[in-house]
């Protein structure tokens, strides 16, 4: 009922509205002057008047023909203006519950997915599972982004001005140093028969044979930067990038050697096409990434009291930088065996003689419960480097690790998903030749203003700002497109909650 009235107020509106511009017609002879005339009187513009002409050649032609909707015949748009009635509809959805059928909706209109509701598969957000976890928020507040904003002032950055993409260098990067170029690294893999499962099929049409499983699989690792898009030589001839055919009987599995292998090749073409900017590499923070030389210092598994056996471990430092060794000088009645954990910590100055070696589980805020938990946090246990940082540094070139499940960080995760995107709508194939093709074909479309960077800037400037997960990823969406978000944020999304 209310929809009906709120058509007949417009068609009435319409009616009246009519009448003056032709009044207007009449004194001028012109239908656009006379809109013009008419739309000024009753306080609209050109729109309007538009509309206006619009609804009289209608009318004139079909006296029936009258607008039921300020919105025009699009089906896109609500043909409701009564908000007593958008409030009833909401109202009646919500307790219905999440799985509302089309007929439940007919009951109040005469078409579905009106009022921003619609029958759709539930959206999904960025895994919660560990994002919020007290140790990897530390990493990300006190590690992470620390190490980022130091290198932003030297980094490139892009504005859309009047349609165009803008590139601008910080003030801070003047020519005493080197601009900085981000390479984000990952890898992703694909399927020969992950294809695209949904089209348009006639009713008569018959099942068809299916191959079995997801077919071969082939890993793409590559770097990729806001500045270049993915690494490569200037004349496209030489590439980071590395096609890997996983398991047993093909290529193996992507572990640490190869990801040195494959930072390697990348510093190559780097120092060789690139040598005049600093070059960051990001990874994930992954074990394949964090592993460290066998005998790197490490409190895992060590004794509390004297070892017989040698265990391989570098030597340590004490707090004021002087040496430590860890193992029984010659000379001693056990000399070349391991101290031990009580004896390091004694020789640092500490009592540790009724602490036992580990505690079952250690709380991460208490850092003097057992002999294990204070080495894990000495400074030289903590700042180890690994191999991937040690191989990257020798080089000259800074390696940064992402916070875990911190996905949203690294804009390459979703160049592949475009890339995916693309690659699902070419032909099936189960060949491995025809595999290596469409993955090279899909990923070389990804085009370099879309690379979403801005996106995982946003997300960085959130987190900067104090945000969560949650309230990052709604700040993301409300200022898509934005570089940094405003220094409101967080006053925004309280706000937002009590509207919501």
């Amino acid at each position: 009922m209310c929809c009906l009235q709120g058509s007949q107020v417009l068609a009435r509106k319409s009616i009246s509205q009519q009448g003056t511009a032709r009044s207007a017609y009449i004194d001028s002879g012109v239908w656009t002057t006379a809109a013009n005339k008419a739309a000024t009187f009753i306080g609209w513009g050109l729109y309007i008047s538009r509309k206006l002409r619009e609804w009289s050649t209608a009318f004139i032609l079909n006296h029936e023909d009258l607008p039921l909707s300020k919105y025009g015949v699009s089906w896109m748009k609500s043909r409701i203006n009564d908000k007593d009635l958008k409030s009833e509809l909401v109202t009646h959805l919500q307790s219905l519950g999440r799985y509302v059928t089309a007929t439940a909706i007919i009951d109040y209109l005469t078409q579905p997915g009106v009022m921003q509701f619609c029958w759709t598969v539930a959206c999904k957000g960025q895994y919660v599972d560990g994002h919020e976890r007290e140790d990897v928020v530390s990493f990300r507040q006190n590690k992470f982004l620390p190490s980022w904003y130091v290198l932003e002032p030297r980094m490139w950055s892009w504005q859309v001005i009047e349609g165009k993409v803008i590139e601008v260098l910080a003030q801070a990067a003047g020519d005493s140093q080197c601009t900085v170029v981000v390479w984000f690294h990952d890898k992703s893999i694909f399927y020969a028969h992950d294809q695209c499962q949904k089209c348009w099929a006639h009713m008569s049409e018959m099942p068809t044979p299916q191959p079995k499983g997801e077919g071969s699989s082939l890993i793409a690792a590559d770097f990729v930067s806001a500045n270049y898009g993915w690494l490569r030589s200037p004349d496209r001839t030489e590439s980071a990038r590395i096609l890997f055919h996983p398991g047993k009987g093909h290529d193996g599995y992507f572990l640490n050697n190869e990801t040195i292998h494959h930072v390697e090749k990348a510093m190559a073409i780097l120092e060789k096409h690139y040598p005049n900017e600093d070059h960051v590499f990001i990874f994930d923070n992954a074990p394949t990434h964090m592993k460290q030389l066998d005998d790197s210092l490490s409190a895992q598994n060590m004794p509390k009291g004297l070892l017989t056996i040698k265990a391989q471990i570098t030597n340590g430092f004490i707090k004021d930088g002087t040496p430590q060794e860890f193992y029984w000088p010659e000379g001693h009645q056990h000399a070349g065996k391991f101290k031990g954990m009580a004896q390091i910590l004694t020789e640092q100055g500490l009592d540790v003689t009724r602490l036992k070696a580990q505690c079952k589980y250690c709380e991460p805020s208490v850092t003097m419960c057992c002999c294990h938990q204070i080495l894990f946090n000495q400074s030289d246990f903590i700042n180890v480097e690994t191999i991937l940082e040690s191989t990257c540094q020798a080089r000259g070139f800074h390696v940064i690790f992402l916070p875990k499940f911190h996905c949203e960080l690294n804009f390459i995760e979703q160049c592949w998903g475009y890339s995916k995107q693309i690659y699902r709508c070419y032909p099936p194939s189960s060949r491995e030749s025809e595999l290596e093709v469409n993955v090279i074909k899909a990923l070389d479309s990804v085009p370099l203003d879309s690379m979403f960077s801005t996106r995982s800037c946003r997300f960085m400037d959130a987190y900067h700002k104090g945000l969560n997960g949650e309230q990052a990823a709604w700040a993301a969406k409300k200022y898509h497109g934005h570089w940094v978000l405003p220094s409101t944020i967080l006053e925004e999304f309280d706000n937002e909650k009590k509207v919501n």
